[in-house]
């Protein structure tokens, strides 16, 4: 009866052991799948990373040589490591990332060598006793200032890397040559070896398959602002937009095509840094006005919060006449549409490197329908809509002005881009500039049901040259300042 039941036992445990690796088998092969996968989508995502990874394993194959030829290894014994090493911590994925940490690498190890050497026979003067007390001062006082200056901005940016190994370097040639009396022949050994690994990675970064950080940060500002031009461009059609029992919609998806601009400061911020590092390629000459494209991207960033703003305002149906309802939405179109091609054209000035010629324009239409949308409003009288009914119609039309403001920056930092690249001229491509002189558009608009009237046409200061409606002024001035206007519309 005993051994019915252990073998029962055995059994069962035998089936919950099987059933066990039955089940992380098949959980282990879920993982295998979800992991490729993921490794296809990077792929796919962008082919370059697949291309990066062949070339960093092909430049430490290629230094690991020195390890395997005779005749090299005995003349670099053990520092030939130092080789590989460099190798796998310069190997970037871009080419000025590469250059850069190469470059501070081989300054760095230089210098510091030098300056390693000279501690250690400063230090030996005094003798035998007072050598380490002498190395342990110059250690102190080297690491101390080093790591001050790391603290600098623009050091931080662009040199933290290569003041890292520069204290690393240091240490190693002045505290090793206490015990190693050949210090001058370690730090040549180290640093021939680190030079090579360096120069290693930099050609293979550069002679095949080259990926500039310079071209990556182009595309990506160029980017930037397409998406805010498409996005403004068809702002006011979504936003106002009503379904048919009358509440207006809510396109999340619509709402979410700008949202990575938002995040995009770090990417251009070391995009930038890596793209000064790099020599002249393709369209881009030496010394490439880079910092500009940060400028541009600033701004391009600052629009976007405005438009983040825009969501605080939902759309809700005006209680106004039908013609104000419209107008009201006309001007808004109008504004985010001209602004929406402005920053298309831009987009297309970059991305071509042509000196922008079809922008002022388009800016000069979005505040003409800025200004007449305050007239409008200014002129109508308060029986022909409650005003705290349009409220959020109008704080939406005061973050538009913000927008056009935004994009005439954005203008200005884009020709000032084309002037410092030397851009060239809009004619070379084929395109023929429009006047800058020329006038926003008319609107007709009716106010109260009744009578018609054309929206004046208004100057730069302001200045109202002409209209039909009685309660509009001949000469009369209209300030547009965003400020005063958030206050006239908070009343």
């Amino acid at each position: 009866m005993g051994s019915v039941v252990d073998n029962e036992r055995s059994g069962f445990i035998v089936v919950r052991g099987w059933r066990w690796v039955k089940g992380l088998v098949v959980k282990m092969g879920k993982k295998v799948v979800e992991v490729a996968k993921k490794a296809k989508t990077l792929g796919q995502d962008d082919p370059r990373r697949i291309t990066h990874s062949l070339k960093a394993g092909l430049a430490v194959t290629l230094v690991s040589f020195l390890y395997y030829l005779k005749p090299i290894y005995g003349g670099f014994g053990a520092s030939t490591m130092w080789a590989i090493l460099t190798v796998i911590v310069v190997f970037e994925f871009s080419v000025g990332a590469t250059l850069g940490r190469g470059l501070n690498r081989g300054l760095a190890t230089l210098t510091a060598g030098a300056l390693g050497i000279g501690a250690h026979y400063l230090a030996d003067l005094p003798g035998r006793t007072g050598q380490p007390i002498l190395l342990g001062l110059f250690v102190f006082i080297l690491a101390a200032v080093v790591s001050f200056i790391r603290f600098f901005p623009r050091m931080k940016a662009r040199y933290d890397y290569g003041l890292l190994i520069f204290i690393l370097t240091f240490c190693l040639v002045s505290v090793s040559g206490y015990q190693d009396e050949e210090v001058l022949d370690l730090a040549h050994k180290r640093l021939t070896t680190i030079l090579i690994g360096s120069a290693t990675a930099v050609f293979v970064s550069i002679g095949i398959c080259p990926v500039w950080a310079g071209d990556d940060l182009h595309n990506l500002v160029v980017g930037n602002v397409q998406k805010l031009g498409n996005f403004l461009q068809g702002f006011a059609e979504e936003y106002f937009k009503v379904s048919e029992d009358g509440e207006a919609k809510d396109n999340q998806i619509f709402f979410q095509g700008y949202r990575s601009i938002l995040t995009s400061k770090g990417n251009e911020d070391s995009l930038t840094n890596f793209a000064r590092w790099e020599p002249r390629h393709g369209r881009f000459r030496f010394r490439h006005p880079w910092k500009h494209y940060q400028n541009i991207g600033s701004l391009t960033r600052q629009c976007a919060y405005h438009i983040e703003a825009l969501r605080c305002y939902p759309c809700v149906n005006i209680q106004a006449p039908e013609g104000i309802q419209r107008q009201i939405q006309e001007a808004c179109t109008i504004m985010s549409t001209e602004s929406g091609k402005a920053l298309k054209d831009l987009a297309s000035s970059i991305k071509t490197m042509t000196k922008p010629s079809l922008v002022n324009p388009h800016i000069v239409n979005s505040k003409t329908a800025a200004k007449a949308l305050r007239f409008l409003i200014k002129t109508s009288s308060s029986e022909d809509f409650v005003l705290f009914e349009v409220m959020p119609t109008a704080m939406v039309a005061v973050q538009l002005m913000e927008v056009i403001s935004c994009v005439e920056k954005i203008a200005e930092s884009v020709h000032e881009l084309a002037s410092l690249a030397r851009f060239k001229d809009a004619n070379d491509k084929g395109q023929k500039p429009q006047d800058d002189s020329m006038e926003g558009p008319h609107h007709i608009i009716s106010i109260n049901g009744s009578s018609s009237c054309v929206l004046p046409s208004i100057e730069e200061d302001g200045t109202v040259l002409h209209g039909t409606n009685t309660d509009i002024i001949k000469g009369s001035k209209s300030k547009t300042n965003v400020r005063q206007m958030r206050q006239f519309l908070s009343f």
